[in-house]
């Protein structure tokens, strides 16, 4: 599961905190149904829900998915927020890291 270039362009990031990059694809409603953000942390990448911090696709190291699933919770309507501008096109906002 490895972004390329082009989807790069199509997916900003959103957030950064150890180790973590948190992406949100444009208009990205048709693969997973569901909101979801996509993560990277050093090779390894998911796709996990907003709503519950479910893992959609792919995997991150047990200890840094503890870290992104806490993070959503705590930014869930941020989220959210962004996935509604996300889908139709528009600019997400970045979210604040957990510190």
């Amino acid at each position: 599961m490895k972004t390329s270039p082009i989807e790069a362009k199509l997916m900003p990031t959103i957030s950064m905190f150890y180790g973590i990059i948190v992406y949100m694809y444009f208009m990205d409603n048709k693969r997973h149904h569901m909101p979801h953000i996509h993560a990277k942390y050093q090779e390894d990448e998911a796709v996990v829900s907003i709503q519950d911090g479910s893992v959609l696709d792919g995997d991150l190291p047990h200890a840094k998915m503890k870290l992104l699933q806490a993070w959503i919770e705590l930014h869930k309507d941020e989220l959210m927020a962004n996935w509604e501008l996300a889908v139709s096109g528009q600019q997400p906002y970045k979210i604040e890291p957990l510190k």
